[in-house]
């Protein structure tokens, strides 16, 4: 079992939408105006599209289309937002390149799904009109308590067989200033930042809540055949959890560190 290939819930993603959708609209408000009439949009990983959604509110004559790989994700997506403008399509963003010039090509938390995603900006670049911007954002929290007990646990002696090569490291995403450099490099203006945010979360084990949306989804695609060994693990790592993240008087507080890079191709 492959973590580039996880299963996906779209309505366990989206259970936490709000604190989701928060660091791309921070993204959106970095990219500058496009000057494509109409202006030519790519959303690489689009997930269930609440978020490619909001490109056409900011830039409402664009044609946006969002690409994603997981089934699950794409059906929800088409059922909730496409239409007019906007249209999703299967694509693998290991190997999806631009068909044609792009105003804007732009990516929320999926990149660090993509070893070695630095190697594939240079065709994204390339693939953008003069003028044009490359934006992503990716989590930057592997060396949190959620990843590191999960990648621990999978690595103990009951699991590392079932587990072996399923999770991501901390290596899965750069630096800003490593982003910055690579983008530079390749002829453009760059924006690079990172940001904590934290998540007040409510309910019970809510940070479980959380990862089992998207970090822990490579361990419940590898466990899914085994349903006793899956509710095995979740449940010593919900203990795990409990310790990490104790719940405070109005909520559970839930630090995430995300980097975010905005590239403008030059004119």
């Amino acid at each position: 079992m492959s973590a580039a290939t996880p299963l996906w819930d779209p309505a366990q993603y989206l259970r936490h939408a709000g604190h989701r959708t928060r660091p791309f609209t921070d993204l959106l408000t970095r990219v500058p105006q496009l000057a494509g009439d109409p202006p030519r949009i790519a959303d690489l990983g689009c997930g269930a599209g609440n978020v490619t959604a909001l490109l056409t509110d900011r830039w409402p004559t664009a044609h946006v289309t969002g690409y994603d790989n997981s089934p699950e994700m794409l059906g929800k997506a088409r059922a909730d937002h496409e239409g007019g403008r906007l249209r999703f399509a299967h694509a693998d963003v290991r190997t999806w390149a631009p068909d044609g010039p792009h105003d804007l090509i732009i990516s929320n938390a999926t990149l660090q799904w993509v070893p070695g995603h630095v190697e594939r900006f240079r065709d994204w670049i390339e693939g953008l009109a003069p003028g044009g911007t490359f934006a992503f954002q990716v989590p930057g929290n592997f060396d949190a308590p959620s990843h590191v007990l999960m990648r621990e646990l999978a690595a103990s002696p009951r699991w590392r067989t079932r587990l072996a090569g399923v999770l991501r490291h901390d290596d899965a995403v750069l630096r800003p200033e490593a982003y910055l450099e690579h983008l530079t490099a390749l002829g453009c203006a760059v924006d690079a930042w990172e940001t904590t945010y934290i998540h007040l979360l409510e309910g019970e084990d809510p940070v479980l809540d959380w990862v089992k949306g998207t970090g822990l989804r490579p361990v419940l695609t590898a466990l899914a055949d085994d349903p006793e060994a899956r509710d095995a693990f979740v449940t010593e790592y919900r203990t795990a959890l409990r310790t990490a993240y104790p719940p405070g008087p109005h909520g559970t507080p839930f630090p995430f560190r995300r980097v975010f890079a905005v590239a403008v191709r030059e004119a």
